[in-house]
């Protein structure tokens, strides 16, 4: 995610900005102290900018992910991250190699000869662009980049567009999903067996433990052993008839064209052409972000059971519905223990790094974000 990379971009520049280093700059660059100031002051302005990024990313992150432009000003903001932190890490290399500062190591991917290095201009040279860099991101990002307001209504709007994003992927990445391996095997089991009657499952927890990311991890590996299969996002507010055009339209996808007559259908009509659909065939829908047991009663209520080996999952926040699930079908999720979150915040902020191993001058930093989370993976 953008924000691992800023913290750790910012992180660096704090460490480069810090007292060692300038002392130890101050006596190798004393010819060009002119050039060192201007290094530091763009430094200092880019960690600014980047703070300022970093806390509007925490809120609007995937907000928009239906946006074309956002995931390009997204993916446009990862590389110049990436490329400030390795800027500043040529720097402290630079200052290291002459001084042997122990943190030299690790701050770079890998060692370098002296003829190798950077020479100061060039670092000041390429701050000055990471720079201009930025505020050209800002200023693209108000021209074209459209932004959700933080209302209620747009946070129903947010996670069923990330409940989309996460179900229509090729796959989930597997890595990120730590600490629900006993709940994926049975999950995958659930949805892989050759049960012939129809089964539903349900997944309960409250909001940010992972259940839809796991739900579309094994969604997305099991549905094409399927007749047909749905994904379909509830939320707090929903249309039942709209829904169950959704639903219609995606058990179509694959296969042949939706009767374009259900656009105009009534409620009674269309559950009635839905479960026609559906009666001899082997399916899998899921309904992700279920609040009241009234939701499954209005889309599927009236689907009559059938033996083709069909799967209905449900992901939800609320215990009670957790009730709908067939017979030891229902999986709890749960808060990550520490060494758990820990490892998944490393995998997402230190992508780059070898074993996701964080660097030791981040640790203590990290570790307190982890803390933040109290055990929630989203």
């Amino acid at each position: 995610m953008a924000e691992g990379v800023i913290l750790l971009a910012v992180t660096k520049i704090g460490i480069a900005l810090g007292n060692e280093v300038i002392n130890k700059a101050g006596p190798l660059f004393r010819n060009v102290k002119a050039q060192v100031a201007e290094l530091q002051g763009g430094m200092s302005r880019i960690s600014c900018e980047l703070r300022l990024m970093h806390e509007f990313l925490c809120t609007m992150d995937v907000r928009n992910r239906k946006d074309q432009a956002y995931g390009v000003w997204m993916e446009e903001v990862r590389k110049v991250a990436h490329r400030i932190e390795d800027i500043v890490d040529e720097y402290l290399h630079l200052v290291g190699k002459r001084h042997e500062i122990g943190w030299r190591f690790y701050l770079m991917k890998g060692f370098k000869q002296p003829e190798d290095l950077l020479s100061l201009t060039q670092i000041v040279s390429q701050i000055k662009e990471a720079e201009t860099s930025l505020v050209h991101l800002f200023k693209a990002r108000e021209r074209w980049v459209p932004m959700a307001n933080n209302g209620p209504a747009d946070n129903s709007a947010y996670i069923v567009e990330r409940s989309q994003h996460l179900a229509s992927t090729s796959r989930s990445i597997s890595e990120d999903l730590v600490g629900v391996e006993e709940n994926r095997k049975k999950l995958q089991k659930w949805l892989g067996d050759h049960v012939k009657e129809r089964s539903i499952v349900v997944l309960y927890g409250m909001g940010g433990l992972g259940k839809t990311a796991l739900a579309a991890n094994v969604y997305n590996e099991k549905r094409e052993k399927y007749d047909c299969h749905a994904w379909v996002s509830v939320s707090q507010t929903y249309s039942p008839i709209e829904l169950l055009r959704k639903l219609f339209k995606e058990l179509h996808r694959d296969g042949e064209t939706a009767p374009s007559e259900i656009t105009t259908m009534d409620l009674i009509n269309i559950k009635g052409k839905l479960s026609k659909f559906l009666e001899q065939k082997r399916y899998l829908i899921v309904l992700d972000d279920v609040w009241k047991q009234e939701a499954f009663s209005d889309l599927l209520g009236e689907l009559a059971p059938n033996t083709k080996g069909s799967r209905i999952v449900i992901t939800t926040r609320n215990d009670d519905i957790a009730r709908l699930a067939s017979k030891g079908r229902a999986l709890k999720s749960e808060c990550l223990p520490d060494d758990k979150a820990w490892l998944l915040f490393r995998r997402k902020a230190f992508r780059r790094e070898e074993d996701y191993e964080c660097p030791t001058e981040l640790k203590g930093y990290s570790e307190q974000i982890v803390a933040k989370c109290k055990g929630y993976s989203e």
